[in-house]
């Protein structure tokens, strides 16, 4: 009886739609998986065409070459004589379903729908897809007539089936079938299911990281098992990094696990296993539960063994102990990644970033600080394709990044954009920052464009606007801010597109936004300002979790000019300075903390809560600080100010998904625009409340 098995799972940076390059990277890892022993070989969700196509979905091309690439994975010699696992779309009597197909020296064992959907947060998998609810049920699929010429196969199973080797045999799970109430490796397990997979696209948020570990390896502490856990990485397209962390799990251990955070493309993570195992711990913790299903999983026979006579004596791989990343840690190189991907295949030449010498666009970056570091390791240790990508993007074949510093400077462009109202520190912060990172920077005063967009404004109405300190009213006041921050995205966009050429050199620039989460909430910043850009590294984070990460890279990527950032109250300067200083803060403007703010970040998003509710939470999370009519205050202050700006969340810069509780209003956070900003009924609730607490206390 064979008992040591040797399997692979991976994780590979796919491309939504890159059917050539998915290809080559699905190739990769089977070749890969082969040259370490293994005899099966888990792949991505969705990983032909990539798991972000959307409503690509919904094209009949999408499933036309997902089936083209197919063929060309059943004809090549490289997935001889290895179990292959590979995700793709299939419509079924007119449906759409998320499949896993599985195959065999070209022929197909066996196609396995997704039973269970991933519908919350940014997933949207039910408008594209049904779920396979029949369960135990296994139909029979009519193949192409491209895939019939390569496997003479007419039919093939579909539905909820597993694979029975010589050996041992094999059940699917699809992503969200592990987070799911009723797993299905519950039921598989019970009825001798022996090797659990897990196809994945799992994004990156902040601290998830642990959740998912503990997932994999609870699901095999139950009922024992071997679980192999594959995961996309990478940037496919949209706002979100898919972070990797492919694993393998026996009997509750991991035992073998890939990065997180890497600019590998292609990552297999191999082990070689004891099968005995499995049935010694389920001899012992689950034989008194492995009773007769009442309708046991539907086996399809494969006359093929994982195991071979010889693999007895291979050495079996053990327990090791997950080292998880800090949030720090996972916000210097989780955006950092997900840059470079963005950078590479847009086919630009850099990055333009508006550099205020404040903690917002100091994180961004320090960020792209970290995406050089993370470039020249991966150049150092041998990866050909960032080494090509580098070339590219730089426009010199023969260039080789050697230090960070330097590549920055190719890549990066810094400005420091001036007015009347800025002071000497946040210029000087700005520039001492830019010096150590290495990035090309500029500093450029903008008086003259101001002047001049004000006195077309005066020759057309006879009226010259002025701020509140010198007479003005607060609608004079908000739109001098405002007409600062407008000509200072402009001057962005101009300097994106033509700085390089001024420099004789081709190309152009993504321009980077550096709005955080916090004051998207509240819409504290200018509509198409210079928070407007091509994409925004920080748009999900918070900013205590920038002042964290600030303080984490002054010591890791060593950079002193952050100390003072981070001792500078946050400011926009755009109001005149008093006696040569700012006299504007943030946290001023907006009536709270950036602390206080997260905390209601999350009560609104995460637990849900309306104006009511998230009251009567801050009143006992606050109740040794604020009286219960200034918590009122603080929560009708918030709920205006969302609703009046929630209008600039439709067109704000797309960020870097980061935050469970982003308002990012395209995917992550669908909610009206328009609001009757007097919540009437709900501050009436609350008024009410207050009253019987004040009368309460008198």
């Amino acid at each position: 009886m064979g008992r040591t098995v040797t399997v692979a799972t991976c994780s590979l940076n796919q491309w939504a739609l890159d059917f050539h390059g998915n290809l080559e990277r699905i190739l990769n890892s089977i070749e890969v998986s082969k040259s370490q022993g293994a005899k099966y070989r888990l792949g991505p969700e969705l990983e032909i065409c990539g798991y972000g196509c959307a409503d690509h979905f919904y094209e009949s091309d999408t499933l036309l070459h997902s089936f083209q690439v197919l063929r060309k994975l059943l004809e090549s010699p490289v997935t001889k004589d290895i179990i292959c696992d590979v995700g793709m779309p299939i419509m079924h009597h007119n449906v759409r379903y998320n499949c896993r197909v599985l195959f065999l020296n070209r022929k197909i064992l066996l196609i396995r729908p997704k039973m269970q959907m991933a519908n919350s947060g940014n997933y949207r998998e039910l408008r594209w897809f049904s779920p396979w609810s029949q369960l135990r049920c296994v139909e029979e699929y009519f193949l192409p007539r491209m895939i019939q010429e390569v496997t003479g196969q007419d039919t093939v199973p579909f539905g909820d089936c597993v694979l029975s080797t010589r050996d041992t045999c094999i059940g699917s799970e699809i992503c969200a079938e592990l987070w799911h109430p009723r797993s299905t490796h519950i039921d598989m397990g019970l009825d001798g299911v022996e090797i659990f997979t897990n196809s994945s696209a799992s994004y990156h948020e902040l601290r998830k990281a642990s959740h998912r570990v503990e997932l994999v390896r609870s699901a095999t502490s139950k009922s024992g098992g071997i679980y192999l856990y594959s995961n996309q990485r990478g940037c496919d397209g949209d706002r979100l990094y898919y972070d990797g962390c492919a694993m393998v799990a026996v009997n509750g251990d991991i035992v073998a696990r890939g990065a997180q955070f890497s600019l590998d493309d292609v990552e297999v993570v191999t082990a070689t296993l004891d099968l005995e195992d499995v049935r010694s711990y389920r001899g012992e913790v689950c034989q008194p539960h492995m009773e007769s299903q009442a309708k046991l999983c539907h086996r399809v026979k494969t006359d093929f063994s994982l195991s071979r006579d010889e693999d007895v004596f291979l050495p079996i791989h053990q327990p090791i102990t997950w080292q998880f990343h800090t949030p720090e840690e996972e916000i210097s190189l989780g955006p950092a990644c997900w840059l470079w991907d963005y950078l590479r295949r847009s086919g630009q030449a850099g990055f333009l970033l508006p550099l205020s010498g404040g903690v917002d666009s100091s994180s961004s970056a320090c960020i792209v600080s970290s995406m050089c570091v993370l470039v020249c390791n991966a150049v150092k240790d041998g990866n050909v394709q960032v080494l090509q990508d580098v070339r590219r993007v730089v426009g010199d074949a023969s260039y080789r990044p050697l230090q960070p510093q330097e590549l920055c400077t190719r890549i990066f462009t810094t400005c420091y954009m001036a007015s009347e109202n800025s002071s000497k520190e946040t210029r000087s912060r700005a520039t001492d920052l830019a010096a150590q990172i290495g990035s090309t920077h500029m500093n450029i005063n903008i008086d003259m464009a101001v002047k001049g967009m004000l006195g077309i404004f005066s020759m057309v109405t006879g009226k010259w606007p002025q701020f509140q300190v010198n007479g003005g009213s607060m609608r004079e006041n908000l739109a001098l801010q405002n007409v600062q921050a407008r000509v200072r995205m402009v001057l962005a966009y101009l300097l994106a597109q033509l700085s390089l050429w001024s420099r004789g050199r081709p190309g152009g620039l993504l321009v980077l936004g550096s709005a955080n989460v916090d004051e998207s909430l509240t819409g504290y910043f200018t509509k198409y300002d210079c928070s407007s850009a091509d994409i925004n590294p920080i748009g999900g984070i918070s900013k205590t979790d920038l002042k964290s990460f600030l303080r984490y890279s002054e010591e890791q990527l060593q950079l002193p000019a952050l100390r003072g950032i981070l001792e500078a109250p946050p400011t926009a300067e755009l109001e005149p300075l008093v006696e040569g200083r700012v006299s504007q803060t943030d946290e001023a403007d907006m009536g709270m903390t950036y602390s206080e703010l997260s905390l209601i970040g999350r009560l609104r998003k995460i637990s849900k809560c309306g104006p009511y509710s998230m009251f009567c939470k801050l009143l006992q999370a606050w109740r040794d600080n604020l009286s219960p009519s200034q918590v009122a205050s603080k929560v009708k202050l918030f709920f205006r100010m969302y609703s009046v700006n929630r209008h600039k969340m439709t067109t704000a810069t797309p960020s870097y998904h980061a935050e469970s509780y982003s308002p990012d209003d395209n995917r992550f956070d669908l909610r009206p625009f328009l609001y009757n900003a007097g919540w009437s009924w709900q501050f009436h609730c609350i008024d009410h409340q207050v009253s019987q607490m004040e009368k309460g206390d008198a």
